[in-house]
């Protein structure tokens, strides 16, 4: 089974300002024994919000020389196959192996899909067709691809990323672990029990074995946390930031959502890793983002130590 890695969000605080800054920051989120960065993508979310996930990818790989990143998760069906071909290849030049692209087909915001010519309805199987191609792409070979949502002939990228980009799959339905089942390296699990997390990576093994696929799998789990000494404070800073972003009551979220002491997370955390998740995907609340890194290095040892 391959190693524990967790992961802090890389957004805003470390892509905006000035650039020392932002270093400063970075260095200290990897001093506290962060092992990725994790970041989200989205065109036009809600209210026009959103970030680029493969240039905010390039952009924190580029500041710090070690630091792994996670894509979580792009919004393949918004984009062309061949475009994002080119991008993970050039991304794999300039940070080789430091790169893990989450694949999701979104859904929060429907209008989101809309603005980017992609129907709502059909963003599954336009996602479907946009793995397997990029599959044939990232090969290195020439390749053709004919689908009712785009249609290319003898596209060649080169250089093939060597190792391969690893590609984990979110999402809860069982089209998504049917889909990381066929074109996975990883399901990215979102507000589920440790239960139903053991059951879907079981089914994703059992339904790429049946397609004779044994990827070197890595399973993962994205999910916010409120952090902090005082216990109401965590979970107020928590709810605030989740139905600020999701419109939504705190309470749709809460039973997959933990907040308070760094040693409560990690209680929290644990049954996850026990059941088989390697990556996760950290997104955290304070009031005080210095104090926020300092306590997610504690949830860091704890889990490491256990």
């Amino acid at each position: 089974m391959s190693a524990l890695s967790i992961g802090a969000v890389g957004g805003p605080m470390l892509l905006k300002g000035e650039l020392q800054q932002r270093k400063s920051r970075l260095e200290a989120i990897a001093k506290a024994g962060v092992d990725h960065l994790f970041i989200a993508d989205h065109v036009s979310f809600h209210n026009g919000l959103g970030m680029d996930g493969l240039i905010n990818a390039a952009t924190l790989a580029a500041m710090h020389p070690t630091m792994k990143i996670v894509i979580g998760v792009y919004l393949l069906a918004l984009r062309h196959p061949v475009t994002v071909a080119r991008q993970l290849s050039s991304l794999g030049l300039s940070a080789p192996e430091r790169i893990l692209l989450g694949v999701g087909v979104g859904g929060e915001d429907r209008h989101e899909m809309e603005v980017c010519g992609v129907n709502p309805a059909t963003r599954g199987l336009q996602t479907n067709h946009c793995l397997a191609a990029l599959a044939e792409l990232m090969s290195g070979q020439s390749s053709s691809y004919d689908c009712e949502f785009f249609s290319y002939d003898a596209a060649l990228i080169k250089p093939a990323p060597a190792p391969k980009i690893p590609i984990l799959v979110g999402g809860r339905s069982s089209a998504a672990l049917r889909r990381t089942a066929r074109y996975g390296d990883g399901w990215l699990g979102v507000w589920c029990s440790p239960k139903r997390f053991e059951q879907a990576i079981t089914e994703v093994t059992q339904g790429a074995a049946s397609l004779g696929r044994e990827p070197e799998w890595q399973h993962g789990l994205q999910l916010w946390v409120g952090l902090g000494r005082d216990v109401s404070r965590a979970r107020a800073c928590l709810a605030g930031e989740m139905e600020q972003m999701y419109r939504t009551p705190f309470a749709a979220f809460e039973k997959y959502s933990p907040s308070g002491s760094a040693e409560a997370v990690a209680d929290f955390l644990l049954p996850y890793v026990k059941n088989g998740a390697r990556v996760l995907n950290i997104k955290v609340c304070a009031d005080d983002e210095d104090e926020g890194i300092e306590l997610l290095a504690d949830v860091c040892r704890y889990l490491k130590s256990a």
